[in-house]
């Protein structure tokens, strides 16, 4: 058999271990580093790959409502080694998929051990990789060393990437109930590539604003954890229940400030606060909600945001939250392979990239991983469909959001998996007899059409020579 370099692989989570994994699997030598044991991190208690250190859960497991079990059911189809020991060590958890961590962790680390194409390199990796590493996946998640980061940092001159990140809420645009909320930007101001009509916005009047901040004040807060104290807040992100404390009139000074809009369903009364809603993805299927960051926690969150006018039935692609992270502006600085633009040796893959979540983590590793070794196969590499979990996720991560707001600030957040992130269907469902749905029936059959159209294009994509490298010969 003619020798093929190795990949390097750089991190044993769930997206390195994926990663290397599927470059194995078709054929392709791997070096799999991990620092641990010989480096420690803030949250990892053990030196088994894959190991979970927050919840147990890989979340929904329903393929056809769900877009986390919906992109649960692609990547089987794609051999994926985090859900085939999901699935070995699953514990009862209802719809959920949740598994027994430490059988989970040690099942990864056998089979990646025992691969006869593996090999696992226990060491840091603290700086950019030597030249002769000539293709690389960096899977160093939301913990990548100092070193490493710094280097990447100057290398894309997007300066230091850990902080705190600082996350507002998402809406799906077709929760939000517009016989309430109306379309204007402040003053009828275009913006660049903008109409004079880009924002959403709730209007609340004096009693629902008190009561909104009453709410917040007494919401329920996440605390930070040991390793993200002494990262301070930036001042122009601080979480909306801060502002709260510093006065009960602050928002309505910051993001509810309700000046130079006026309600064309009750132009004649002024609101007394405005809640501005912005386009978060170029399909115009999530809105965020301008400035409202916040440490509450999720079901506080879902409840107190409902409070707002045109909010009340609001469902959420992303939840708001503040917390110590690492990852790229990969929109602008990774192609569609996951590559690195300004060095196309390095790849990236999992949390770094911009995703959140476990299994989105082991998705994206388990692209990268397949478009490393197609790559090193010399076989082209074909993306999956947007229309897919996978494709609309990689989408997301290498260019489906808006690239500039308010005057060029950068506008990537980490996002999971969502239904809102998939492009529109083509035609509404209908009920059988041919009539409009409407309400819960309309958000399930939408559900199950997308589902679907996703996994019908999926095995489409599987079947294309780029699709799905196999081992050479």
């Amino acid at each position: 058999m003619t020798h093929i370099a190795p990949i390097h692989i750089i991190g044993g989570g769930l997206a390195g271990s994926e990663a290397a994994w599927q470059t194995a699997e078709a054929g392709v030598p791997v070096i799999l580093h991990e620092m641990r044991p010989l480096v420690a991190t803030p949250v990892h208690k053990t030196e088994g790959l894959a190991e979970l250190v927050c919840s147990n859960s890989f979340r929904s497991d329903d393929a056809k409502a769900n877009a986390v079990g919906l992109i649960h059911a692609e990547m089987r189809r794609l051999g994926s080694l985090i859900m085939r020991m999901g699935d070995r060590h699953q514990v009862p958890a209802g719809s959920a998929l949740a598994v027994d961590r430490d059988g989970f962790s040690d099942a990864v680390t056998a089979a990646i051990a025992n691969h006869p194409l593996i090999t696992i390199a226990r060491g840091a990796v603290d700086a950019l990789p030597p030249p002769d590493w000539d293709s690389v996946i960096i899977a160093t998640g939301p913990l990548t060393s100092p070193g490493l980061a710094g280097a990447i940092g100057e290398l894309t001159g997007e300066g230091a990437l850990a902080f705190f990140d600082a996350i507002a809420p998402i809406v799906h645009r077709d929760s939000i109930d517009m016989d309430q909320a109306w379309f204007q930007s402040r003053y009828d101001k275009a913006g660049p590539g903008g109409s004079g009509a880009d924002y959403i916005n709730c209007a609340l009047d004096k009693e629902q604003y008190e009561a909104f901040i009453d709410a917040l004040l007494a919401g329920e807060k996440t605390e930070f954890r040991d390793f993200e104290q002494n990262t301070p807040y930036f001042d122009g992100c601080l979480p909306i229940e801060v502002m709260a404390e510093r006065g009960r009139e602050t928002l309505r000074h910051g993001p509810m400030k309700p000046v130079g809009l006026t309600n064309p369903h009750n132009p004649t009364v002024k609101a007394h606060a405005i809640v501005q809603l912005r386009q978060d993805n170029a399909l115009g299927t999530l809105f965020n909600m301008v400035g409202f960051q916040t440490k509450l926690k999720y079901g506080e969150q879902t409840r107190i945001l409902r409070m707002i006018p045109a909010l009340e039935q609001a469902e959420f692609a992303r939840l708001g939250g503040i917390h110590r992270n690492t990852y790229l502006n990969s929109p602008k600085l990774l192609d569609g392979a996951l590559r690195l633009k300004c060095q196309p040796r390095l790849r990236f893959a999992g949390q770094i990239t911009g995703c959140e979540g476990y299994v989105e983590s082991a998705a994206i590793g388990l692209l990268a991983g397949r478009f490393a070794a197609g790559e090193r196969l010399g076989r082209e590499i074909t993306a999956p469909p947007a229309t897919t979990a996978l494709g609309s996720l990689l989408n997301h991560i290498t260019g489906g959001h808006l690239e500039m707001i308010d005057g060029g600030a950068r506008s990537f957040q980490p996002m999971n998996i969502n239904f809102g992130l998939f492009p529109p269907l083509e035609a509404a469902p209908k009920a059988a007899d041919g009539k409009r749905l409407r309400g819960p029936e309309k958000a399930l059959a939408r559900k199950h059409a997308l589902s679907a159209r996703a996994l019908a294009d999926l095995d489409g994509w599987i079947a294309m020579p780029g699709a799905a490298p196999v081992a050479a010969e």
